[in-house]
């Protein structure tokens, strides 16, 4: 216990004289909502520096974030659905929320903007959330006070499209613009509804009293994939869940309603849905193919299968979790982040729809995440950090990356007083192995570590926190478990 009272005092008398300050550390810009246009090779996020959210926007050649809008006060204000008009030319974009931390005595609500690339300043189109731009780019749908609205991109005319039981929510439009898919939640079940916009028309696929969610469309706009979770009719417990009744993938034609199960997990392991990170948690690919998430295994893997039917193929095996998912600009080729072969990282891997071994697009003592695969298929925007380097935006061009937001750093940014942690890996009194980090000092001496009971790694760990980077130990303890 002397050892650990030492060490204890070592990094604490460290920390009292810290080359930098925990204000210059969260001085970094932070980025999220990276989404790529259609067209063109261009993308976008938000970045919030220290409180201040504005929408960039960067473009080849040359890649150079540039902010389209101009917001100056940290009002908690979030910025999100990020949608980019068919021709690449403008951002559509949700603002607000219910949140009022500045205490604006107005207050606060859910609006949705558009800014422009060209320099005009953004325009309000309406008060609502959840925007989605239709193919021809001329209107959006959007969800207001839980009903789907139509308006159009100038803010001068927005209704409600129907009236609809229960509370509609993530309208998307069929690639050929003439029907709205949304979701009907009600409260212990849910709908796939679809709105025909030049009929008035407004139907229900393949109901249930289970909660179907996550519509995907057919690229011939006349069916619709979506997943089926069974419903005990009881509010949802917040609370895991290793095994219950198995969810399912159903297709349903959108001109007649009538639906047929596509797949159906197996009792057990997996028969829970667990998603990733993505726009949707189902894939149509351009072959016909539905990638989708399924932790069969224990493990969150990519499957496929035909549209037509038969057996799912296991696209990522192994012993690691599948996290950021996204369809390359070929829809033949599947982007997507693990921890595969480096149990401390995320790092972006592709695999065909079709199977085959995946490929490793980026590695090394780096993180990257959150693909999103521009229309050059040559291009891959993503977001990356390292030890010393904050979360930021880049693009993976070729095998190069480039930083997409030079200036996402404070000049006061202690890049030079930043360590690598070095990962720590012990058993657990439960019989697990258990992963950390202990973070030390530059320039220090070695320290010991030597297993003997009863210290924890997580004292070990609590006592290294104590110790700022940058300043040397003067003393060279001996850790003894």
């Amino acid at each position: 216990m002397r050892s650990l009272v030492l060490l204890a005092a070592v990094f604490c008398a460290a920390a009292q004289q810290a080359p930098f300050t925990l204000d210059q550390v969260l001085g970094a810009a932070f980025p999220s909502e990276l989404t790529a246009a259609p067209s063109g090779a261009k993308v976008a996020w938000v970045s919030n520096a220290r409180g201040v959210r504005n929408i960039l926007v960067a473009e080849p050649p040359a890649y150079q974030g540039r902010k389209i809008t101009s917001y100056t006060r940290d009002d908690g204000q979030e910025i999100s659905s990020l949608r980019w008009t068919p021709d690449a030319s403008a951002i559509v974009y949700g603002r607000g929320g219910t949140a009022n931390p500045a205490l604006n005595p107005k207050g606060v609500s859910e609006e949705i903007w558009i800014a422009d690339l060209g320099g005009a300043a953004p325009r309000k189109i309406a008060g609502g959330a959840a925007p989605a731009i239709a193919p021809r780019g001329d209107r959006l749908a959007f969800v207001a006070g839980g009903q789907i609205w139509l308006a159009s991109l100038d803010g001068k005319s927005a209704a409600p499209a129907f009236h609809a039981r229960g509370i509609c929510q993530r309208p998307s439009w069929s690639p050929d613009g003439a029907r709205i898919s949304f979701v009907s939640a009600r409260g212990d079940h849910s709908f796939i509804g679809v709105y025909d916009v030049a009929a008035d028309a407004l139907r229900y696929l393949d109901p249930s009293t289970d909660s179907d969610r996550e519509p995907t469309w057919l690229p011939d706009s006349r069916s619709i994939a979506f997943l089926r979770e069974p419903s005990t009719g009881k509010r949802a417990v917040r609370e895991a869940h290793r095994a219950g009744e198995p969810w399912s993938i159903r297709i349903a034609s959108v001109e007649t309603g009538e639906g047929r199960e596509l797949w159906r997990a197996r009792q057990g392991p997996g028969s829970v849905f667990r998603g990733v990170t993505a726009t949707h948690q189902l894939l149509w690919t351009a072959d016909s193919r539905i990638v989708f998430p399924w932790e069969g295994d224990g493990w969150t893997h990519l499957y496929a299968i035909p549209v037509a039917g038969g057996t799912a193929s296991l696209l990522t095996p192994g012993e690691f979790e599948v996290e950021d998912v996204a369809l390359a600009a070929n829809r033949g080729d599947v982007i997507f982040s693990s921890n595969q072969g480096d149990i401390d990282r995320r790092h972006l891997w592709k695999v065909a729809a079709s199977g085959g071994a995946a490929s490793a697009l980026t590695s090394g003592a780096t993180i990257e995440l959150a693909p999103a695969p521009t229309s050059d298929e040559g291009a891959i925007a993503l977001l990356r950090s390292d030890a010393q380097h904050p979360m930021h935006p880049a693009i993976r061009i070729g095998r190069a990356l480039r930083d997409l937001d030079t200036a996402s750093l404070p000049a006061d940014f202690p890049l030079a007083h930043l360590v690598t942690p070095q990962p720590v890996i012990f058993p657990a009194a439960d019989g697990l192995t258990r992963h950390g980090q202990l973070f030390l000092p530059p320039h220090r001496r070695r320290i010991a570590l030597a297993r003997r009971p009863p210290w924890s790694s997580f004292t070990v760990a609590r006592a290294a926190r104590c110790c700022s980077a940058g300043t040397p130990c003067t003393t060279t303890p001996t850790l003894m478990r």
